[in-house]
């Protein structure tokens, strides 16, 4: 991975919603299953991008919990790609610095790949350089459901309590900060239950390209899209601040 000075990520929280598997394989009369392998390949170059470019932390939607109704044989491929990543992607994840961590529901994942899933995490524990989240069996308001059913203390919840919260609920170690930037692949334009609380102010970036296409020119477009963007947060751009305090100054 290359050591750019300018970093154009650095410090953001990306999140992509990988989509577009399916369509990839039939534009090219393939099996379902071949657009999810070559989606595999995509995630790799696209966690090196990532890295290259500073982002701090990667979440990215492999298995929705609205991805059990698929057909049984198209849900147990994604779950061997996703066991067989874990056992040849962690040894990359440590030598190049990246925390692995699995975020969403495990009781409902099959002992192996949960064993799978810890030894992963267990190995890459040291990372520092990029904090990746695969989010598998997960859904936001199920986390949010869970979350809130965790808070106990007398009082109001914050804003930050039920954040630390959240990220408990779905086994994000360390936990992570609100999203930045998301992007979604082959078009649509919906969040489809993905991060619902962390995106409250993320900017969003909507892209044509399929997931198997995906590489480090997408993520460096949609990094140039962000910083072209005013994130206001709720207040006044600087120069309307400036200006409705001077009206105010001299107003009756």
């Amino acid at each position: 991975m290359q050591d750019e000075k300018f970093k154009p990520g650095e410090g953001l929280h990306l999140a992509i919603i990988m989509d577009g598997n399916g369509r990839w394989a039939k534009r090219r009369g393939l099996p379902r299953t071949a657009g999810h392998r070559e989606g595999a390949k995509a995630v790799r170059r696209t966690v090196e991008a990532a890295a290259d470019c500073g982002i701090e932390t990667l979440s990215l939607y492999a298995f929705s919990s609205d991805n059990w109704q698929r057909p049984p044989e198209e849900v147990a491929t994604l779950m061997q790609l996703f066991e067989r990543y874990l056992g040849t992607e962690a040894a990359r994840c440590v030598k190049h610095g990246v925390r692995l961590n699995v975020i969403g529901r495990r009781d409902r994942l099959r002992p192996r790949l949960v064993r799978a899933i810890e030894k992963a995490e267990a190995a890459t524990a040291q990372g520092s350089a990029l904090h990746l989240r695969l989010a598998v069996d997960y859904s936001s308001r199920h986390a949010i459901a869970a979350a809130a059913s965790m808070f106990r203390p007398p009082g109001a919840v914050t804003a930050e309590m039920f954040s630390e919260l959240l990220n408990r609920a779905v086994n994000s170690d360390p936990a992570a900060p609100d999203v930045d930037l998301l992007i979604r692949t082959s078009g649509e334009q919906r969040l489809s239950d993905f991060l619902l609380w962390e995106c409250a102010y993320a900017e969003l970036v909507f892209t044509p390209c399929l997931w198997p296409d995906f590489g480090k020119q997408q993520v460096e477009e949609a990094l140039h899209v962000f910083q072209q963007r005013e994130r206001r947060f709720g207040a006044l751009p600087d120069a309307e601040q400036v200006a409705s305090e001077g009206l105010e100054a001299v107003g009756p």
